[in-house]
């Protein structure tokens, strides 16, 4: 894909003018997390210690999984990446507040990750408010692949996980192409309190089982889906770093930003 039109990295000056977040813009993103670097260190890990999509429901237990971060290719083929970020300062609140507010407006898409942040849009239907059963259309860079995509969100319970509240909120999505009408995963982003603050419990489940048809199309369109969802090592770990720096980087300014205009 290439980039046309007003659909390019980095936001320059005239289009930070007068906005009210423009002093949270910062194009420096911070070296990945010791968690992160390891994660990627370590490479594939075996399937067996991968979940499936329905072990979602344990992040809802207190403490941690034996699989908090890492990547490889789980028992039912799927990818699987998975990656923890302490968020200091930020209220679960605070997410569902960014994840409604930040496809408003593509340029506020770009604050979460300057190097890698293209656009996003709401498509048309659904909710007016809030971000659960809206699907956000976005171009974003995993690596140096150009990638755009429909994040369709979902309350919690779709996927067997309780309501959000005061404690916890978990952003649950259905994951696949925009120009095509194919799905090929999940994401969960499970956000609890903490002492500091909170942290966040990323979760991708990408190809495998996950892939189908969108919009009721026939068994016929499902090879045709499958080969063009089928993930690479190297695309497992482009998502996690991608993931690790972007949750790390909103985290540094989200704070002020909920302060100043929540």
């Amino acid at each position: 894909m290439r980039l046309t039109g007003d659909r390019h990295l980095g936001l320059r000056d005239d289009e930070r003018a007068g906005e009210p977040w423009a002093r949270h813009w910062n194009p420096h993103v911070a070296p990945l997390s010791a968690e992160a670097q390891a994660a990627v260190l370590t490479g594939a890990l075996p399937a067996p210690a991968l979940p499936v999509l329905a072990d979602a429901i344990h992040l809802d237990r207190p403490g941690y999984l034996p699989f908090e971060s890492g990547c490889g290719t789980g028992p039912d083929g799927a990818m699987v990446v998975a990656i923890r970020t302490p968020l200091p300062a930020v209220t679960p609140a605070m997410i569902a507040w960014w994840f409604a507010w930040h496809s408003d407006d593509a340029r506020r898409y770009k604050l979460w990750h300057p190097r890698a942040h293209v656009h996003a849009a709401w498509r048309p239907g659904g909710p007016a408010q809030g971000y659960i059963d809206r699907t956000s259309i976005v171009d974003e860079y995993l690596g140096d692949r150009l990638g755009r995509f429909a994040i369709q969100f979902v309350a919690p319970p779709a996927l067997g996980l309780p309501p959000d509240d005061d404690r916890a909120i978990t952003v649950c999505a259905r994951v696949g192409l925009a120009a095509a009408p194919i799905d090929g995963g999940w994401l969960v982003h499970q956000v609890r309190r903490t002492p500091e603050g909170s942290e966040m419990r990323s979760r991708f489940w990408i190809g495998g089982p996950h892939v189908a048809a969108r919009g009721g199309l026939t068994r016929l369109v499902q090879p045709l889906a499958r080969a063009f969802v089928r993930p690479t090592r190297a695309d497992a770990i482009a998502l996690l770093v991608h993931c690790a720096e972007e949750m790390a980087h909103l985290g540094t300014f989200l704070p002020a930003l909920h302060r100043e205009l929540a």
